[in-house]
């Protein structure tokens, strides 16, 4: 097992924790469905049929579902129902407008603070993600390893957030991860490498010690992904979001 694996097990949001609620466990399984893309963007999601299939009430499975709305994953509209969000291209680019903008300030910090380990291991994680994108045929045909190295590459970016030191900055940041991560699950068809060295090289930025150089390296690998991701139209079809983006960034 790869750590992109075991790391993706251990975090599993479905995992069944002691001290859980029911409503927090109808919201780690909804969830995780969601950033696996098991319920893609658009599907329409019964409060009655989950409370069913979870063996519980339909009170946990209700705000499960509401708090999910609240974090911007589901919407939920009057004779239409809840449904698992589907952005359009404005919106998609303005997240990534305002990932830009909290992970630049997120590298800024990360320049400014980093220790000498903390920078050997931001660049150990980094060349971690630059060898699990590169088996590009296992993240085309393997759903449960895709899911993992996302985790793991949602990970890289919020480590480098905690060790700038601002835990609102990472809060902020990972709420935008998980939006784009539920955008870019439905990725079964098609999915591309990454160019060499992709995360490498902004670890290395990051690690200069030069704010400036670390704000411009960050800026231009969230612009690549935005780039490569509005290439491919997203269009609903047949009430599934149709997609094949690279997982980058």
């Amino acid at each position: 097992m790869t750590s992109a694996e075991s790391a993706g097990r251990r975090r599993s949001p479905a995992a069944t924790r002691p001290e859980d609620t029911l409503a927090q466990r109808a919201y780690r399984l909804v969830r995780e469905r969601i950033l696996k893309g098991v319920y893609p963007p658009g599907t329409a999601l019964s409060r009655r049929r989950l409370a069913s299939e979870f063996g519980m009430s339909l009170l946990p499975v209700a705000e499960a579902l509401q708090r999910l709305v609240n974090e911007g994953l589901l919407e939920s509209r009057p004779r239409v129902g809840t449904r698992v969000r589907q952005p359009d291209r404005e919106e998609i680019r303005d997240r990534y407008t305002l990932r830009e903008a909290l992970e630049s300030q997120s590298a800024r910090l990360f320049a400014e603070r980093a220790t000498r380990a903390q920078k050997a291991e931001i660049l150990r994680m980094a060349k971690k993600l630059d060898e699990y994108y590169a088996g590009w045929e296992r993240l085309q045909q393997d759903s449960d390893y895709r899911l993992a190295v996302r985790r793991y590459h949602v990970r890289f970016h919020l480590r480098i957030a905690e060790i700038g030191g601002c835990p609102l900055l990472r809060q902020a940041i990972e709420r935008e991860q998980d939006l784009l991560f539920s955008w870019l699950s439905d990725t079964a068809a098609q999915v591309h490498p990454l160019p060499p060295r992709y995360h490498s090289e902004l670890a290395e930025e990051l690690c200069s010690g030069d704010p400036l150089r670390a704000d411009a390296a960050i800026r231009a690998h969230i612009r690549y992904a935005l780039d490569e991701l509005l290439k491919l139209v997203c269009t609903p079809n047949g009430g599934r979001w149709r997609m094949t983006p690279r997982l980058s960034a």
